[in-house]
């Protein structure tokens, strides 16, 4: 009588900028006996493994951080509803932003009462992410600056409402507790 055993091997890997990749071997055996049954099935657990270790080191496509998942949808699907900024012809910023207009009001906000230079700020975005001016920073990268922004340049306290929302914190002067 045989015996057909079916052994499957898979791996799966977290990369950067919310990836991820996958692969998986199946392999299939037939033994005429039943005490092969232990030697056969590690002898497939190491061809398996051996194939997929080698095969998941080549990492193959990984998006961009900075513009992964931010442009809209062309297919129509209503999906990517997160815009990039729109850009005229010549390549030149309309003027649009890329984070949430919250996040906007608050980027200027930061910059207005604490007398900021805007191009320092738009310098302070492009090292802090790979050349990506203020405007065009995604949603997390413009947190991320705003957390700077505050760390740098004074707290924000709460108004008395105490849900914690960034949006309703009025302006702390320098040194202040948080």
């Amino acid at each position: 009588m045989a015996v057909i055993l079916n052994l499957t091997y898979s791996k799966k890997l977290g990369l950067p900028n919310f990836s991820s990749h996958q692969c998986s071997v199946s392999i299939q055996s037939e033994i005429a006996d039943l005490t092969q049954v232990t030697g056969e099935v590690k002898r497939l657990y190491l061809l398996t493994q051996d194939a997929v270790d080698r095969e998941i080191q080549g990492v193959g496509y990984l998006p961009d951080a900075t513009t992964y998942g931010m442009h809209p949808a062309s297919n129509g699907s209503g999906r990517g509803s997160e815009a990039q900024p729109s850009r005229e012809p010549n390549g030149a910023d309309n003027g649009a932003w890329a984070c949430s207009p919250k996040q906007r009001e608050l980027v200027e906000k930061i910059v207005r009462e604490n007398g900021l230079n805007k191009r320092e700020v738009d310098d302070m975005a492009k090292s802090m992410f790979d050349g990506t001016g203020v405007r065009q920073l995604n949603r997390l990268q413009a947190s991320g600056l705003i957390d700077e922004l505050l760390e740098r340049h004074g707290g924000l306290r709460r108004n008395g409402n105490g849900n914690g929302q960034r949006g309703r914190f009025q302006r702390e002067g320098r040194g202040a507790s948080r």
